[in-house]
């Protein structure tokens, strides 16, 4: 039985080991410690000894091969610290007006501090986004409401297409956010797919600021929607 039903009272160190599995495990794939210590930058060994106290938590159990797997009680907390993470990247970006790589690590710095009562104020203000500011769902509740998206990547030259959302794992890459967010391809903006090769691993499509070009696997980490999507599927922070 979990000892811990409220994810304000994990560590900041617990809080970032839950949200690395959250992402990481977050399309089906086999997770072990290792594979988070890689993640997180630390040692095996530490990453074991957290998932130790993590599965005593009951937040996290350990399947067969030695797979980590989110319990029904470490998939919520997991979800209120990436909401919480969500709501202060659309504070940092939409009202203080940082770019999308420095209010990602702001974010984490400032999530565990969050108390219930300034989340739910700033969640009001905010306008209840249903994602992040990258286009991914606060929580799974969420994501089972909305299409998933189709990697740009799988796109053929020649179509139109709707950027959608900024997968959690190209979130990871700062140098990939400050790149799509400089050349404007964020949730809403429509891209026409000019060339796609497999050979030359590379993706050119006309944005809103012009011709851009990524490899084949960052453009798999960018999820797009056919023509002309529904604008209604992309949040706007209401003007204050």
């Amino acid at each position: 039985m979990s000892r811990r039903h409220d994810s304000h009272d994990l560590s900041s160190a617990a809080q970032e080991y839950l949200l690395a599995l959250r992402v990481m495990a977050g399309d089906g794939s086999h997770v072990k410690a290792a594979q988070i210590a890689r993640h997180l930058g630390v040692s095996t060994q530490a990453a074991s000894e957290m998932f130790r106290r993590l599965v005593a938590d009951g937040l996290v159990r350990q399947a067969d091969g030695r797979d980590l797997i989110l319990t029904a009680a470490g998939r919520a907390a997991a979800d209120t610290i990436f909401r919480r993470h969500a709501l202060l990247e659309w504070l940092l970006t939409s009202v203080i007006g940082l770019g999308w790589a420095e209010s990602d690590e702001e974010a984490a710095r400032l999530q565990g501090a969050l108390s219930p009562r300034v989340e739910a104020r700033l969640d009001e203000m905010l306008g209840h986004p249903p994602t992040c500011p990258h286009g991914n769902p606060i929580d799974a509740e969420t994501a089972r409401q909305r299409p998933r998206g189709t990697p740009l990547s799988q796109i053929e030259g020649g179509q139109r297409a709707t950027i959608y959302r900024i997968t959690e794992e190209a979130e990871e890459d700062a140098g990939l956010l400050s790149y799509l967010e400089a050349r404007a391809l964020t949730p809403g903006a429509p891209v026409t797919v000019l060339a796609r090769s497999e050979s030359l691993d590379s993706l050119t499509l006309d944005g809103p600021r012009g011709r851009a070009t990524l490899g084949l696997r960052p453009a798999s980490l960018v999820h797009v929607l056919p023509g002309n999507a529904d604008p209604s599927l992309f949040h706007r922070v209401p003007n204050r």
